[in-house]
């Protein structure tokens, strides 16, 4: 008999990265070579973040006809519209751009962002039609835009000039807009990918910068030229909560963005939502953007309007910045006790699939009348995280019009917008739209259609992916010697990062005894280890969301864990700590 939440899933595969030889010169650190080789840096120049090590912008299709709409719009002072997209990534895109461009001397420049649940994602002809009341010249989207063929034909219909700023793959069409900038769209030839959102819109208003600066703009108006890498702080922060590859073009521009923050040269808003959870940020990482920031950033737009979370970062004063912050941490707060209510409905859902077929589906679709449209994003990963397998979770899409919106999380080996891409071709009645990348998408069908979507996408990853495939694999870069797990080794380890998706922070795995266990916070569970039965030589550790079921438990004297070798600030005073992030008895 399965009790509630008792779903039977195989346990996680650990496997040792394979050792990789490097370049690196004797300024590296020696312990960090091997962890840096093992994520594709091989030599000093891979680690060498400067600004000069940049992609230039010459190669990104479609920049030279951006760069003359926005030129043009400042020397006829027109009126430029921003419609972002409604997450970090299209805040800070909308931040970076109206900053800039009121710097370079525009007049009027505003941001239009849909609300998710009246006008769905994008630039759709209903948005453009509310963008009419403003009277714009130029419709500028960022972060958004490649799939918008039908916003932007209303947009021409109008007379509105349109530039399409974004980073999401396109489709087998492009929109009739003005001008293009995407460096995934047909022919461009921009060696990253991976810009997000806002690393986009900075490569466009950089060139624009360059370009007003050869026709001697700034000097003709009296206006001091910005600077733009002033800016890195609203790049880093979109980069890192948008989940993109870090690549090294990437990892230049959040390094750059979070050198600045530390010295206090950062944008009011990212300071105080990094205060009002307790961070310094004279010690910020590219975890606490993907964390601490983004995810109070991005409530706003799951549960309200995005609005005040662009205000946020829009504004100077610090105190209002202050009061923004406090608002979004309240909605971060609402947003969790939404999920947490939502994660166990979807638990006790996913308890009687495997009652009814034995076991879970290599795909799953899970959908709740009461669940919350903005918040199905975090569900999906969560049950993702879980049971390693990719999951899209609907909610109804509020209009009382039969639809459901759904959001789609996949793991490796599944091209989750790839995989929609085909059930739509094959069944064009079943999926009506779709959007995003390998591993996160969104869609919408009708809830008669659900039953049959759900069997198409399960019959569709069973397809795709082996029983090994749907196994998680735990990669470790090996065992670290109880003499080495020293506070200089954490603090290497985090001044070498970036780290984020696809250059992941170092992960380990080792025998530990317990010392001591308790529960700290609401479910978080604090452990003194030793290296040895006799308990010398300890260590702290603290593994975060523990199942409070299972944890403390007296029984557990020796552990194997998967653990981060991170920093543990307190009170003034540093010291290394373990962050479990998985752990068995022996």
């Amino acid at each position: 008999m399965i009790t509630p939440f008792s779903l039977v899933v195989s346990m996680p595969t650990i496997q040792r990265r394979p050792a990789v030889s490097s370049q690196f010169s004797d300024a590296v650190h020696p312990l960090l070579k091997p962890l840096l080789a093992a994520r594709g840096a091989s030599s000093d120049q891979d680690i060498d973040y400067r600004l000069a090590n940049l992609h230039k912008p010459d190669t990104l299709k479609g920049l030279d006809k951006a760069v003359d709409l926005l030129a043009t719009a400042l020397e006829q002072q027109q009126r430029v519209l921003l419609v972002g997209d409604f997450d970090a990534d299209g805040a800070t895109s909308c931040a970076l751009a109206i900053t800039a461009l009121q710097a370079m001397g525009l007049q009027w420049v505003d941001f239009l962002v849909p609300n998710r649940f009246e006008y769905g994602y994008g630039l759709t002809p209903e948005i453009v039609r509310v963008a009419r009341d403003k009277s714009p010249d130029l419709l500028v989207t960022v972060d958004n835009g490649i799939a918008s063929i039908a916003g932007v034909a209303e947009a021409k219909k109008y007379g509105i000039n349109v530039l399409v700023t974004d980073h999401h793959l396109p489709g087998d069409s492009l929109p009739d807009a003005d001008a293009i900038v995407n460096p995934n769209q047909p022919g461009c030839e921009f060696p990253s990918k991976n810009l997000a959102g806002v690393g986009v819109i900075f490569y466009v208003l950089s060139a624009l910068r360059a370009r007003l600066r050869e026709q001697r703009w700034f000097e003709q108006h009296n206006i001091t030229e910005p600077t733009m890498a002033d800016y890195l702080d609203l790049v880093a922060l979109g980069t890192v909560a948008d989940v993109v590859p870090l690549d090294r073009n990437n990892r230049i521009l959040v390094h750059q963005g979070l050198q600045r923050l530390r010295v206090g040269k950062a944008t009011p808003g990212i300071i105080a939502l990094l205060e009002v959870a307790g961070k310094d940020f004279r010690q910020a990482t590219s975890t606490d953007f993907g964390f601490i920031v983004g995810p109070r950033l991005n409530a706003a737009g799951r549960l309200d309007d995005i609005s005040c979370g662009i205000q946020c970062l829009l504004t100077q004063d610090a105190q209002v910045a202050r009061d923004i912050a406090v608002e979004l941490d309240g909605l971060n707060r609402d947003r969790r006790a939404i999920e947490a209510a939502m994660q166990q409905e979807a638990l006790a859902a996913l308890d009687q699939i495997q009652l009814d077929q034995e076991k879970l589906p290599a795909g799953i679709s899970l959908y709740h009348p009461q669940w919350h449209q903005g918040v199905v994003g975090i569900l999906a990963s969560r049950i993702k995280e879980k049971f390693h397998r990719p999951v899209i979770a609907f909610a109804p899409s509020g209009n009382n019009d039969g639809q459901l919106k759904g959001s789609a999380r996949s793991i490796t080996h599944l091209h989750i917008r790839d995989t929609l891409d085909n059930i739509a071709t094959g069944h064009p009645d079943v999926l009506q739209k779709f959007g995003g990348h390998a591993m996160a998408a969104g869609l919408s069908i009708e809830e008669t259609q659900l039953a049959t979507f759900t069997k198409l996408f399960e019959q569709a990853v069973q397809a795709q992916l082996s029983e090994d495939e749907l196994t998680e694999v735990i990669l470790s870069d090996g065992d670290i010697p109880p003499q080495q797990l020293t506070l200089s080794l954490a603090e290497a380890i985090e001044q070498a990062g970036p780290w984020g998706q696809q250059f992941p922070e170092p992960v380990f795995d080792g025998d530990f005894y317990v010392v001591q266990q308790r529960i700290v916070g609401e479910k978080h569970l604090k452990m003194v280890l030793a290296f040895d039965a006799k308990g010398h030589h300890t260590i702290d550790a603290i593994a975060f969301n523990i199942d409070t079921q299972q944890w403390p438990d007296q029984s557990a004297q020796k552990l194997h864990l998967v653990y981060q070798l991170t920093v543990n600030r307190f009170r003034g005073n540093a010291s290394p700590q373990l962050l479990i992030r998985h752990l068995d008895k022996h």
